[in-house]
């Protein structure tokens, strides 16, 4: 007789395994755990074979005849309903394993160990935003230009036009590391040429103020911002040592060599893959004599408020600029660079000596190697006199540019 829903649900275990038989091979085994399995038995090419049909109640009595009703049709043409299950969990295992996330993390992960913490936050963030949710479970050998093509002007539709240009290289690469791998043919983004597809927009450079008053302004507000020690320490560490952001909030004190007063910026930690060496003037010494006392016995110079051994947010020191009341179209935390250059190259220094201290790219390419420490006296010099000068500049005195001589030596 076959089973019925209340028969099922009222049915007691016993010491032993206990078969309860609906009908067309379908029955439910009653384990002495309290377990309820459904299974079907049948013959296929003369053998007699077993298929599990799933758990009762997740699998209900209806559903349960509903795929034995598909097994037996199945079968009737030819079909192993087991063998069919095997392979349909084999084709969909090659297709996760093929899918454009399986390998873009793949990809993500056998670059990562070569790009810089705040690179590889930003990288992996932006795919899992902007990528992913709609490129990801899709087989990467069937994803077209038009598809990619789409994602950019999605991101290009709500004003991200830089994230859009990035997104887009950064799908190229995952497509080139999926051909070198024989996941697919070739690589899609190579079809889009992106300047007829995004629209034109125009540069925007890091805002800074330039003038010596209005630095010796803000090297006053900074002395008198009231936020968190480890901001306030970033704010008057920024303008001394004109790193990027980026390299700013990654400092670790293992880095810090307080004899030798320098700052030894890892090469994975840098643009241009290179050591960069940060001369500390008296004044940046300070500062972090300052903060050591506050941080020193974790990992970096600047951790994030809100602890679990990471570092200062990327948002933090603009976000302390704006509640000093510059706006963004004013000052950032990127413009300490351009301040710097700026008045460095009025007060006369050599180019190349700010470029270099600046890590900035302009090395020739033929170079059998590049030396990190080059200039590095002239360097060491500029960087005091320079916190020199910010001390002028913060006092409101008339400051007298260096004459060239004096700069350059």
């Amino acid at each position: 007789m076959p089973l019925s829903d209340t028969a099922i649900r009222t049915a007691k275990p016993g010491p032993k395994p206990l078969k309860l038989s609906d009908s067309g091979g379908l029955y439910l085994l009653l384990n002495p755990s309290g377990t309820k399995w459904w299974r079907l038995d049948y013959r296929f090419d003369g053998k007699r074979k077993t298929l599990s049909m799933g758990v009762y109640p997740d699998v209900s009595l209806k559903l349960a005849r509903e795929r034995r009703d598909e097994a037996r049709k199945q079968i009737a043409s030819g079909i192993d309903p087991g063998e069919h299950r095997k392979a349909t969990k084999r084709a969909r295992a090659e297709l996760a394993a093929n899918s454009f996330e399986a390998v873009a993390r793949d990809w993500y992960a056998h670059h990562a160990a070569v790009l810089t913490d705040s690179t590889k936050e930003k990288l992996l963030r932006r795919l899992e935003v902007d990528v992913l949710p709609y490129l990801g479970s899709r087989p990467i050998s069937e994803i077209t230009a038009p598809d990619l093509l789409a994602l950019i002007k999605r991101i290009e539709a709500r004003g991200a036009f830089d994230i859009a240009k990035r997104m887009y290289n950064a799908c190229g690469r995952i497509f080139r590391y999926a051909v070198a791998h024989g996941l697919c043919s070739r690589d899609p983004s190579r079809d889009i040429e992106l300047r007829d597809v995004l629209r034109p927009v125009a540069t925007r450079h890091h805002a800074s103020v330039t003038h010596p008053k209005e630095v010796g302004a803000l090297l006053r507000a900074i002395d008198g911002f009231t936020g968190a020690l480890t901001t306030r320490c970033a704010l008057k560490l920024a303008p001394l040592v004109f790193v990027r952001p980026g390299e700013l909030r990654h400092a670790e004190w293992t880095e810090i060599d307080f004899d030798t007063h320098e700052w030894r910026i890892p090469a994975e930690k840098m643009k241009m893959r290179e050591q960069h060496i940060v001369p500390l003037s008296s004044q940046a010494v300070a500062v972090l004599r300052e903060i050591q006392q506050l941080t020193s016995a974790g990992r970096y110079v600047f951790p994030s408020e809100r602890g679990g051994g990471r570092p200062m947010s990327e948002n933090t020191v603009n976000a302390a600029l704006r509640r000093m009341g510059y706006s963004n179209d004013e000052m950032t935390g990127h413009g300490f660079r351009s301040t710097a250059s700026t008045l460095l190259h009025e007060l006369g220094y050599p180019h190349q000596v700010i470029e270099r201290q600046l890590a900035h790219g302009e090395r020739n390419q033929v170079a059998a190697a590049y030396n990190f420490a080059e200039h590095l006296p002239e360097r060491r010099a500029m960087m005091q006199q320079w916190a020199d000068y910010l001390d002028k500049l913060k006092k409101g005195a008339d400051v007298i540019p260096l004459d060239k001589g004096n700069a350059a030596a």
